[in-house]
C-alpha cells in the first residue's frame, strides 16, 4: 500500500468537522489526513468579516501545506472548495499530486464561483438587502428527499446544522487565478455525487481526467463516508 498525505477542505458554510467521518477511515489504513477550516469557520468563525474572500482560502491552505512542509499531496475540495484546491494548486503546485473535486466548481482561470455558478446571484442579492450585506447565511433545509446538502437524517442534521456558518459574499465574487502552466501539469480527478432522487450531470471536464459517481446527496462526506473513502483511495493510487 502506497501512504498518502490528504489535506481534505470544506465547501461553503462549513468548517473542518465536515470530515470527521472520512478522515479516520483514511488514517486507519495509515494515512496521513489534514482536515483544516477555513478563515470564518469552526474555530476560526470569529475572524469572519467582509474581507475574507477567495484569497484568504487559498492563503489558508498553502500556510498549511507549506507550515507543515506536506508534499505529494492529495488535495480534496467539495463544493466551493473547488476554487480554493485550483488557487491553491496554482500557487505551489510542486507540492500537490493530484487535485479531487467532490462535487465541486470546476473554475477556468479568472473566474468566481459566481461566474461558475450563477445561481450564487440569488444569495447575494438577499444578502444586499440584509443587515449585514456582506455575509450569506447557510442554505435552509428543504423537505425530503432534498434535506439540507442532501443530509436528511435528523441526528445528522442537527450535528450538520449546529457546525454550519455564514459565508462573506467575497468569496462568492473573487476570482480565481491559475497562474502558471506548471499547474496545469497537476492530475484532476472528479467525484460527481448522484442522488437518485434528483441525478444532475456536469458538464465542462477535460477529456483525460479521471471522473466517478458517486450514489450520494451533496454531503457525501456526512451522507457516504465508507464509499467516498474508497473512492480517493482508489483515485490517488493508495489502493
Amino acid at each position: 500500500m502506497t501512504t498518502r498525505t490528504f489535506v481534505l477542505v470544506h465547501g461553503a458554510w462549513h468548517d473542518g468537522q465536515a470530515w470527521r467521518r472520512v478522515r479516520p477511515l483514511l488514517e486507519a489504513r495509515g494515512h496521513r489526513v489534514r482536515t483544516p477550516s477555513l478563515t470564518g469557520h469552526g474555530e476560526k468563525a470569529h475572524l469572519l468579516g467582509p474581507d475574507v474572500g477567495l484569497s484568504t482560502h487559498v492563503d489558508d491552505v498553502v500556510a498549511l501545506v507549506l507550515a507543515e512542509d506536506l508534499t505529494d499531496v492529495v488535495l480534496v475540495g467539495h463544493s466551493y472548495a473547488g476554487m480554493v484546491i485550483s488557487g491553491v494548486a496554482a500557487r505551489i503546485p510542486d507540492r500537490v499530486a493530484l487535485l479531487v473535486f467532490l462535487d465541486a466548481m470546476v473554475p477556468a482561470d479568472g473566474e468566481s464561483a459566481l461566474d461558475v455558478m450563477p445561481v450564487t446571484q440569488t444569495m447575494i442579492d438577499a444578502a444586499a438587502t440584509s443587515e449585514h450585506p456582506w455575509r450569506i447565511p447557510p442554505l435552509p433545509e428543504r423537505p425530503a428527499p432534498w434535506g439540507l446538502f442532501g443530509v436528511t437524517d435528523p441526528d445528522d442534521l442537527a450535528w450538520l446544522c449546529a457546525t454550519l456558518g455564514d459565508e462573506s459574499v467575497r468569496c462568492f465574487l473573487e476570482p480565481v487565478h491559475l497562474g502558471p502552466r506548471d499547474a496545469e501539469a497537476v492530475p484532476r480527478a472528479h467525484v460527481h455525487c448522484v442522488d437518485p432522487s434528483s441525478p444532475t450531470r456536469r458538464p465542462g471536464v477535460p477529456d483525460g481526467e479521471r471522473v466517478r459517481e458517486l450514489v450520494s446527496g451533496h454531503d457525501a462526506m456526512v451522507i457516504a463516508p465508507v464509499e467516498l473513502t474508497e473512492l480517493l483511495l482508489e483515485l490517488s493510487g493508495a489502493r
